[in-house]
């Protein structure tokens, strides 16, 4: 049986011209700290990347600092700072910050203090966009980063936090970036890499992947393969919207990422349901990927005021740049099927 996999917001596959990149910088024995030949063909490495990463996430002049993950760049931008945050937000977020922000219907945080505060660009289980106020601290650009247009430049925020894996990169390598002229204190200290904010040799493998994801990434916002994605979901929540007419379709009439479709089937517990559909080939998720495989009741969905029973019942499908209407078509018919099963049994 052949798989299909509906789960890119927890990871994506590796691009081929990520893949070419890894492979060739494993043959880099150099250093980067080093000043000889081989140290500077290193460095190099880690510059080109820089500079992709810059230019695909409109971030001209800013600072990109690579980390192991947006995990370990939100720790570095957020210790000791005192942000306030909200319950939608990823669990790297609110580990550092006072989750007081309230969170309307639709999925849109209510931020009082903007320089106090940490937003997300867009919610990895819902896909909601967030209109963001200027002057944030910090936003976590991860899930947007790659999907939509954006640019740092324009996000009006001093920080965002990126991630590889999410955009068609190697796992294992993000970044934090810096309006031009900030600074943040290291977190791990040592050699005074990365302009001193984060010290140990750089993972110029994983690096080299991330700076050629983000560039392909961009070719294909440009070449308006995430429009194409978009019609994509929309007949998937047609197709099954109109057999399962009892379905919820979170966040549907607010802009929302465009392969994101989070739905809410009353009564069948999502757990359940991505088992069912594992069983049928295809990969999906009942939430965000950060709870290590624990599956509960979503804290996104009970946050925009769904009772426990809604938010037990939700499952992500997130689509990415190689998923077909194949895929699609089949993974509407198996879902119907197994719902009508559920349905008859549960009657």
């Amino acid at each position: 049986m052949s798989r299909v996999y509906l789960d890119h917001n927890a990871s994506t596959p590796l691009r081929p011209e990520a893949r070419a990149a890894v492979m060739a910088a494993m043959d880099v024995s150099g250093n980067p700290s080093s000043v000889h030949a081989e140290g500077r063909s290193a460095k190099a490495l880690v510059e080109k990347a820089r500079a992709q990463i810059a230019a695909a996430f409109g971030a001209d002049g800013a600072d990109v600092v690579f980390t192991s993950s947006a995990t370990e760049a939100a720790a570095l931008a957020m210790a000791g700072r005192g942000l306030h945050s909200a319950e939608v937000e990823h669990g790297a977020v609110t580990a550092w910050a006072e989750t007081d922000l309230p969170v309307d219907a639709t999925g849109q945080v209510v931020v009082a203090e903007p320089g106090k505060s940490a937003v997300q660009y867009a919610n990895s289980e819902t896909g909601v966009v967030q209109k963001l106020p200027e002057g944030l601290a910090l936003c976590d650009a991860t899930q947007a980063f790659g999907k939509m247009p954006l640019a740092f430049n324009w996000i009006g925020a001093d920080m965002a936090l990126i991630s590889a894996h999410k955009l068609g990169g190697p796992k294992g390598v993000g970044a934090l970036v810096l309006k031009q002229g900030l600074d943040v204190p290291a977190q791990i200290r040592g050699g005074g890499q990365e302009m001193g904010r984060r010290s140990g040799t750089e993972n110029i493998v994983g690096i080299a992947g991330f700076g050629a994801a983000a560039e392909a990434a961009a070719r294909d916002l440009a070449n308006g393969v995430w429009e194409r994605i978009a019609e994509l979901r929309d007949l998937l929540e047609t197709s099954i919207a109109d057999a399962a007419p009892d379905t919820i379709f979170v966040g549907q009439g607010v802009e929302r990422l465009p392969n994101t479709c989070n739905m809410i089937s009353p009564g069948w517990k999502g757990e359940t349901q991505v088992m069912q559909m594992d069983l049928s080939g295809f990969a999906v998720s009942a939430g965000s990927a950060c709870s290590s495989g624990k599956v509960n009741a979503s804290k996104v969905l009970r946050a925009m005021g769904y009772d426990d029973a809604g938010a037990s019942s939700a499952i992500r499908v997130s689509l990415g740049p190689l998923t077909t209407k194949n895929d699609i078509t089949g993974f509407a018919e198996a879902w119907i099927k197994a719902q009508a099963r559920h349905r008859a049994r549960a009657a």
